[in-house]
């Protein structure tokens, strides 16, 4: 099984989404764990799921 690319850290205030690949921080701050958004993101990589999983997730920060 090879590493996953994306995965959600903890960070002060919530998590954050890292990528090891550009070992860098990916998208915003979220209070809750993306989990459906992460494993979009290490799988299918459908860009209007990843679009609609964003907005939700945005939407539950509020």
């Amino acid at each position: 099984m090879s590493r996953r690319r994306f995965v959600a850290r903890g960070v002060p205030g919530g998590y954050r989404i890292w990528d090891n690949h550009g070992r860098r921080f990916w998208g915003d701050l979220y209070e809750l764990c993306p989990d459906d958004l992460l494993t979009e993101l290490n799988g299918r990589k459908d860009p209007a799921r990843i679009s609609e999983l964003l907005r939700r997730y945005r939407g539950l920060k509020r």
